[in-house]
C-alpha cells in the first residue's frame, strides 16, 4: 500500500485530472483518476479504502449527487470537493451531506494536500468506527425478540423491575435475559452494553 494511501480523483477536465494526479503522486499517494462520477461508482465495489477528490460541477452526475450516492451505499469514503467561485452554494450543500472540506479554484498545492491529510485522518477514524458498528449490528441481529425488548428497556435506563412489569415477566427472568445479552454482545459492563446498543442503532 502506498505510504499516504489511495486518492480517487474525479473530474471531467483531463488537464485537471492529470495535474492533480501528478501532484498527489509526488506526495506519495496512489492515484486513480476518473472522468465522471458514474465511472467511479461503477468500480467502487472492492476498491481499496481511500479519499475522494471530486469537482462539484460535472456533466451527468455532479459532485453533490456523487456524495449522496456514496452515502446511500454507506461507502464511508472521506470526500473533498473542488469548486469554482460560483459553485460555493453547491459545495456547502455537499458539506451538509457529509463532505469534509471544499477547495475553491484556483487553489495552491498545499491547500489540497492539507485537506487530504485531514480527510485521511478523519476517514481512518470513521472506518474503524464503521467496522465496530458492523460487528455490533451482527451481534444485535443474533438476539431474540425478548432479548431485544429487555435491551430496549436497559438502554432507556429502566431498572430490572420496571422492565419486568412492562414485559409481564419476573425480575429474575429479566436478570437471566440481561446475562444472556452481556454474553451475546460480549459486553463487560452495563455501560458498555448500552454504548454498543447506541452505536449499533436501536434494535428493531
Amino acid at each position: 500500500m502506498p505510504a499516504e494511501g489511495f486518492v480517487y480523483v474525479i473530474d471531467d477536465d483531463e488537464a485537471v485530472r492529470e495535474s492533480l494526479s501528478f501532484l498527489l503522486e509526488t506526495a506519495d499517494y496512489e492515484v486513480r483518476a476518473f472522468d465522471s462520477a458514474q465511472a467511479f461508482l461503477d468500480q467502487l465495489d472492492g476498491a481499496p479504502f481511500g479519499c475522494v477528490v471530486t469537482d462539484v460541477r460535472m456533466p451527468g452526475m455532479n459532485g453533490l449527487e456523487l456524495v449522496r450516492a456514496l452515502n446511500e451505499r454507506e461507502a464511508g469514503l472521506p470526500v473533498v470537493v473542488i469548486t469554482g467561485h460560483g459553485d460555493v452554494p453547491l459545495a456547502v450543500a455537499a458539506m451538509r451531506e457529509g463532505v469534509l472540506d471544499f477547495i475553491e479554484k484556483p487553489f495552491a498545492d498545499d491547500a489540497i494536500l492539507s485537506a487530504l491529510k485531514h480527510a485521511a485522518e478523519r476517514g481512518r477514524s470513521q472506518s474503524a468506527q464503521a467496522g465496530e458498528r458492523n460487528e455490533i449490528r451482527k451481534r444485535l441481529a443474533s438476539l431474540s425478540k425478548r432479548e431485544r425488548e429487555v435491551l430496549d428497556g436497559l438502554v432507556a435506563g429502566q431498572a430490572n423491575k420496571v422492565v419486568a412489569i412492562q414485559l409481564g415477566i419476573s425480575p429474575r427472568t429479566v436478570e437471566v435475559y440481561r446475562a444472556n445479552l452481556m454474553s451475546k454482545m460480549r459486553a463487560g459492563s452495563l455501560s458498555e452494553l448500552v454504548r454498543m446498543a447506541l452505536l449499533g442503532g436501536s434494535p428493531d
